[in-house]
């Protein structure tokens, strides 16, 4: 249904007017698609994470809002002369059910708001509901290739930071798969690595998904670049013996202060790099900065279902009856990170001042 693009393989297009999804959940046994067209089915795909990734989460809903948008419309009568009132009201309906569906990753918020004030603006050209309805969702589709050019350039940005050769490690999944097209740490690795940077990259496995084993070990694999997986707990090790040059990893919320919420492991790898003097560096779009919220004390922190740590792969590796604590992301506190790659530029300490004079969408 879809090749993988210089950009790697898109988690998220339309095809005949419908909402295709790569499904991750079963990378990289085989490679299947999710129809998340229908409202329903998109805050399904976003909470069961067939699509994952805080970039990929926030084009997905864009695209699940604008075409729940078209099946609003069509359900309204034309000559109704509170069409638009209504249509806005199910909008808004629409837009709060994805909202809730994953409460850290701010890209689904941002995306949501993006869409629904796109539609208010068009109402004010635009005739019918009808009519908004159909801009609306080109727009949407437009956000598949703005995001992998956004990643792309932040790609560029981090690999002058590599050299000729360089160890980097990097954690969870931050490819194609998890930024809609390029990546964000994976980007910095993917740049380096086609401007002819020798990297030896060790992928973190990343419990209790393993998204760093399933899914960023199969992009590299795609790219040419050899992976050496390892545990997450073989990390300060590693960085004991001087292996480990630079970490890179991405994001799902920063906070005015630069504080940093992402996959959970992420803290205790800051605090290895710290420790180690190994640079730090989140990689992240402008869309994952939440500047309306002073630091990481208010980021909400998705606590998902205990049988992820419990069971792998459909194997319980654990007694009956055992109890498990499973919270999805950490804050990493902004004095452990040595940058934050964005498109527009690299970011350094005082974060709080780098922050304010950025130009946000």
């Amino acid at each position: 249904m879809i090749s993988s693009t210089s950009l790697g393989t898109l988690p998220v297009f339309v095809k005949d007017g419908k909402v295709i999804l790569v499904d991750q959940r079963h990378i990289p046994e085989k490679l299947d698609y999710f129809d998340a067209t229908r409202l329903d089915d998109m805050c399904y795909a976003i909470r069961e994470m067939v699509v994952r990734g805080a970039p990929s989460i926030g084009v997905a809903a864009a695209l699940g809002l604008a075409s729940e948008a078209s099946t609003i419309a069509q359900a309204l009568k034309q000559n109704d002369a509170n069409q638009q009132e209504e249509f806005f009201c199910r909008l808004g309906k629409a837009k709060q059910k994805l909202d809730e569906t994953r409460p850290t990753a701010v890209n689904l918020h941002w995306a949501t708001n993006l869409v629904f004030e796109k539609a208010k603006g068009l109402s004010l050209t635009c005739e019918s509901a009808q009519a908004i309805a159909k801009e609306l969702f080109i727009f949407a589709e437009s956000l598949i290739i703005e995001h992998a050019n956004i990643h792309k350039k932040l790609g560029d940005l981090g690999a002058t930071l590599v050299g000729k050769r360089a160890s980097v490690m990097t954690h969870c999944n931050t490819g194609p798969l998890a930024t809609c097209g390029w990546g964000s740490a994976f980007g910095v690795i993917k740049s380096a690595h086609m401007q002819g940077s020798d990297l030896t990259v060790y992928v973190n496995e990343t419990r209790p998904r393993q998204q760093g084993a399933r899914l960023t070990t199969w992009e590299l694999l795609q790219e040419g670049i050899q992976p050496i997986l390892v545990t997450d707990s073989m990390a300060g090790y590693l960085m004991a013996q001087g292996k480990v040059d630079f970490v890179f990893v991405g994001a799902d919320r920063i906070a005015a202060n630069g504080d940093t919420a992402n996959k959970i492991g992420t803290y205790s790898l800051a605090v290895l790099a710290h420790y180690h003097k190994v640079p730090f560096y989140v990689c992240a779009p402008l869309s994952s900065i939440d500047s309306k919220i002073a630091s990481g004390a208010e980021i909400v922190i998705e606590e998902r279902d205990a049988s992820e740590v419990t069971i792998i792969g459909g194997k319980s590796i654990a007694p009956a009856g055992t109890q498990a604590y499973n919270p999805a992301f950490d804050v990493t506190p902004a004095n452990l990170i040595s940058g934050i790659i964005c498109e527009a530029g690299i970011l350094r300490e005082p974060f709080t001042k780098a922050i304010a004079q950025l130009q946000f969408k």
